[in-house]
């Protein structure tokens, strides 16, 4: 069976593999030149580490990335104001806790596929028609090919989404806060393994030191206005940062000289994706949404990427006229989701009091 994955990030290339694994046989197509680099360090546990141990991916992920020891909090001058030692997280998980980049979790997934998928980088989806035995799928740049299903894992801005199951601004929920972030080289300060952050009224800044010499920058910060189109090029994201940060205390007037030769900046708005039940919720026929293109949960949450990677659903095909795709919760998902549920809980308490009566503290940390 020919499967279409539109979107090579986290969810697709998961999605790649079990179906590989299967006989099934994906193709990938990614919007992209290459598999993207950009993006902000994540925490990655519970359900999303589970299956990456399945996929045998623990030692590469571990390899990647890193045992944060402290998460501080610092004033304009630079002064520890607050922070928690972060071994508490690596302890209530019994040591399965990791922080990476984002895009270098789904590098590491890509690289299990083994050449085993076709994969066509610097192309999109351009239209969809379903047939009753297949859908007929237009490109933007290479020649229309036909397929048994259809499945967009292309993020918040899913195309497949839009061509399917209507405009984004229907199923969009934007939550008041813009988010960026880009790494550079050579920046100092650096201070190994702790995570700083530098918080004003409605924005933070915050910093990582990585290896390579290598320092990211996260940037939130809230905005009434959802779209811009003054946001639409990276230098107009550039100018927008510099407004927003430019009169900041802290290190943000260094910070914001650092990506002067910086083409790799990543620049979204903080939205989730709530879709219509009555409606189907993540299928149309032959086409299926996954991952954020299905249910974003906003980087607020700090789940995505594990929601993204579980056996979420179960593509159950039945050979009907027409042919109907049922996702569906699996069993040993309800049993990670719960487990999920408990470690949240045992991570909460794991925080010093303090912070767990300070709103803007542990909102701080959940930014990340």
């Amino acid at each position: 069976m020919r499967v279409l994955i539109s979107g090579a990030g986290i969810a697709g290339a998961t999605l790649a593999y079990r179906l590989a694994r299967y006989g099934f046989t994906p193709t990938i197509v990614e919007k992209a030149p290459k598999l993207r680099t950009s993006g902000y360090i994540i925490d990655f546990w519970g359900l999303g580490f589970d299956v990456a141990d399945r996929m045998t991916l623990l030692p590469e992920i571990r390899r990647k990335g890193y045992m944060v020891r402290e998460v501080r909090v610092v004033n304009q001058t630079g002064e520890r104001v607050a922070g928690f030692p972060a071994d508490a997280f690596s302890r209530v998980t019994q040591g399965r806790f990791v922080s990476l980049p984002r895009s270098e979790l789904a590098a590491s997934i890509c690289g299990q596929l083994d050449n085993r998928v076709e994969t066509i980088f610097g192309d999109s989806i351009a239209g969809i028609e379903q047939t009753g035995s297949s859908v007929r799928v237009t490109f933007e740049h290479g020649p229309e090919r036909e397929f048994d299903l259809v499945v967009g894992a292309d993020g918040l801005h899913s195309r497949v989404r839009e061509l399917v199951f209507g405009p984004q601004n229907r199923f969009e929920k934007y939550l008041g806060l813009k988010v960026a972030a880009f790494e550079v080289e050579g920046y100092r300060p650096r201070d190994e393994l702790i995570y700083v952050m530098y918080t004003e009224v409605r924005q933070q800044v915050a910093r990582f030191a990585m290896r390579g010499d290598r320092t990211m920058f996260l940037f939130t910060f809230a905005d009434a206005e959802a779209d811009s189109t003054d946001t639409k090029t990276i230098r107009g994201q550039k100018a927008l940062l510099r407004e927003r940060f430019g009169a900041s205390g802290w290190e943000c007037p260094q910070i914001l000289d650092a990506p002067k030769s910086c083409n790799d900046l990543y620049f979204d708005r903080v939205s989730q994706i709530r879709m219509d039940a009555e409606d189907g919720l993540w299928t149309r026929g032959r086409v299926a949404l996954i991952g954020d293109a299905a249910f974003c949960v906003s980087l607020l949450a700090g789940q995505g990427s594990a929601l993204a990677m579980a056996p979420l659903m179960s593509l159950l095909v039945n050979f009907t006229k027409p042919m109907v795709i049922t996702l569906r919760l699996s069993s040993d998902i309800r049993r990670s989701s719960r487990r999920l549920l408990r470690q949240s809980r045992k991570l909460h308490s794991a925080w010093p009091a303090s912070l767990r009566r300070n709103r803007e503290c542990r909102c701080s940390y959940v930014i990340r």
